[in-house]
């Protein structure tokens, strides 16, 4: 595990991803309570919800040294959304596992923000944390977040497709997508 002092910002040409601030708190919770944002979940979040996630976000890192960062548009905007890699909280057939996620601002979708993040991200899990392989899921509706996991040179295959335990039994959101890369596919791009 990492020690605080060690966990790292990471840089990109346009953006900074970073430990969270206590003045992010309110963008993320306006960013969780836009209906487009928030379109494949359950439904959008309060501010308790919201606060609550930054803390298990911030609990992650206190327990793993990594996590998803505040996504800051340098110059520009000091929080857009977070990006970063976890631990899920869920079990299924691929975990344990390190999953790479974002959430953006509608203001910032369409920008390659995710990407250029999620690159960053991947290149920390498997360049400093040497992991084997990074995952990523969503809904199979989700096709933003389908087309960053196949830019980011991740692949899908049907027969990973799984019930996301945490999502009701019938409910339109349950099916879940998988998509998978490892270390040596990212190497060799």
């Amino acid at each position: 595990m990492l020690h605080a002092a060690s966990q790292p910002e990471l840089h990109t040409p346009r953006l900074l991803l970073r430990r969270w601030r206590p003045e992010d708190r309110l963008p993320f919770f306006q960013m969780n309570a836009d209906p487009r944002v928030m379109e494949h979940f359950l439904s959008p979040f309060t501010k308790e919800e919201s606060d609550a996630m930054v803390d298990r976000i911030e609990a992650h890192f206190a327990q793993h040294g990594y996590g998803f960062w505040a996504v800051e548009l340098v110059g520009i905007a000091p929080f857009v959304g977070f990006v970063g890699l976890a631990v899920p909280r869920i079990t299924a057939h691929f975990t344990p596992c390190v999953e790479i996620g974002w959430r953006l601002a509608h203001e910032v979708w369409g920008q390659g923000i995710a990407v250029e993040a999620a690159q960053a991200a991947l290149r920390y899990g498997f360049e400093t944390l040497q992991l084997k392989e990074i995952v990523a899921y969503t809904v199979p509706a989700n096709l933003r977040s389908r087309r960053v996991m196949e830019k980011l040179g991740m692949t899908y295959n049907p027969e990973d497709d799984f019930d996301h335990p945490l999502i009701p039994e019938g409910h339109r959101l349950r099916r879940h997508v998988l998509y998978r890369v490892g270390h040596a596919v990212r190497a060799a791009q």
